[in-house]
Formats: structure tokens, sequence, C-alpha cells
């Protein structure tokens, strides 16, 4: 077992920190001592983080993709704790509407949530990083990343880029002083997920049941206790996709025979979505109960 490493009053900012996975990540993070800086644009959501995690948590409600507003979250960093230990790259969006039908401000949006903002966030926060000695950045990133699916061009699009980008500057390490990894989940129990279920997004990723949001944040906490380029949630996933990506021009004839299962899985997900009482019909249009994460 890899020895756990001190963490006590280390400071971490962990972007998209209201969402489901967001709140996981800064729980795990709490019961090892560190203080979480939330940083999210729903403030309403982010008020209901904090409150349930408790007096190590510190709300920041930000449009990061706004350079300005990014530019002011630094410097508060710096006001506030002269420097930061980890930063989790954890927002990102997924937006379900067919390629062809999306304009162009929304594929651009996308792009620039889930690429640009953790690549010129984390570059603003080296110095900050730099001061500790051993500044941590751990990304969330996908398996989206090194699979691509029918449905997700922009997705995939992005999260490409952030896993290339963030493995070139964990192998900068040396040169840096920080230490950087990914962490790749595949469909995670979150609000995202819940509103890719009933909105229409890509059925391939319902063929196994989602993961906990938690089951992430444990690797999350292991990139730290044991710091390495890449992380997976689950390993059978891992092979599988790499496997895949050895032959991509196989995925035309293979992922057509994977559509039944998929169909099933996602109405048997659906169905547990029902059943809790996280979705329901209205007007016959699905909608989610609540977001807050169950």
């Amino acid at each position: 077992m890899a020895k756990r490493e001190d963490l006590t009053d280390w400071g971490a900012l962990v972007t998209g920190g209201a969402g489901g996975l967001g709140r996981a990540i800064a729980t795990r993070l709490i019961e090892r001592g560190v203080r979480c800086l939330l940083v999210d644009i729903n403030p309403a959501a982010l008020e209901r983080a904090v409150q349930a995690l408790g007096p190590k948590a510190t709300p920041y409600v930000a449009d990061l993709t706004d350079p300005a507003a990014r530019e002011r979250l630094v410097q508060h960093v710096g006001d506030q704790w002269g420097h930061l230990d980890v930063l989790v790259n954890n927002a990102g969006i997924v937006n379900t509407t067919p390629f062809e039908q999306r304009g162009q401000d929304s594929i651009r949006a996308e792009l620039e949530l889930n690429l640009m903002t953790p690549i010129m966030l984390t570059h603003s926060l080296i110095p900050l990083l730099q001061r500790t000695g051993n500044g941590r950045v751990v990304s969330i990133v996908s398996l989206g990343g090194m699979f691509p699916l029918p449905e997700t061009s922009v997705y995939s699009a992005s999260k490409f880029g952030l896993r290339g980008a963030m493995l070139c500057l964990g192998l900068d390490a040396e040169r840096l002083g920080i230490r950087s990894s990914i962490v790749n989940p595949s469909a995670t129990e979150t609000p995202m997920l819940m509103r890719e279920a009933i909105h229409g997004g890509s059925k391939l990723q319902f063929m196994d049941p989602p993961q906990m949001p938690d089951e992430v944040a444990v690797q999350v906490m292991r990139c730290l206790d044991a710091p390495c380029l890449e992380r997976f949630v689950r390993t059978s996933e891992s092979w599988t996709v790499r496997l895949a990506m050895l032959l991509p021009n196989t995925l035309v004839r293979i992922l057509p025979l994977f559509r039944r299962s998929s169909e099933r899985g996602h109405q048997r997900y659906l169905a547990s979505l029902v059943e809790r009482g996280l979705v329901r019909q209205q007007g016959g249009e699905w909608e989610l109960v609540s977001d807050r994460q169950p």
C-alpha cells in the first residue's frame, strides 16, 4: 500500500466544486485535513455544497471561461493563502444536441470550459503552485479523451486535447517543480450524466452501470499519495479502451454490435433514476427532480 501523504492544512482549489464530482473530491480532501476553495458558476448549488462540507470548504463564484474572472480568482488565492498546494481541474460540460444542429457559440463554449479553462487556469496558477515546492495538479479528463463515441465530437475533442496537454505538463514535472496527474473516469453518476440520460446523450456510455463520484475521488487522492501521470477508475475499462484504440478502424464495425446492450443499459439506468426519485416525466418530458447530488 502506498504511503499516505500528510495533507494537513494543505490548500486545494477545486473547479466545478458545486457538482456531484467536485463535492466528492472535496469531501475526500477535507477528510485528510485539506482546506478547499470550491469554485463554481452556480451560487445556490455552491452554497449547498459548502454547508454540507463544513468549515474547511469556502465558496467562490466565478465564470471560469472569463479571463478576467480567472485573473481575479488567481489574485484571491494569492491574497488569501500566498501559495497553492493542489489544483483540481474538474469543471466540465457536455452538450447533447447533435453536432450539425449546434450553433458555433455552443461549440466554442464547450471547448472553452473543458479545454481552454483548465489549461489557462493551470498556467496562471503555476507561480503559486511552485511556492510550495510540492505543488500538484490533478485534472479530471475522461475515457472520452481516449475513446471516441458517436454524437460526442466536441466533448471528445476537448478531452483528447486536455489529456494531451496535462500529460505533457506531467512530463515536465522536474523542470517546473509541479507534479501533474490525470484521472480518466467513464460515465459517472452526477446531475450532468442524468441530464444526458434523459436528454439524448450517447447511450453507448450506459453499457455498464455508471460509477459513483466517490470512486473517482479515491483516484484523485491516489494521485496525491502516489503521483503518476495517469489513473483510471476501472482497470478493465482502461484496457478495453487502449486495446480498441490500437486498431481504430475496427470501431466502425465494433460499435454497432454494442447498440442493443447499450439501449438495455440506458433503460435500466433510467428506471433506476425514476425508482430513486431523481428524475420524472412532466407533461411528457423528462426532467431532473433536483440538481442536488444524491
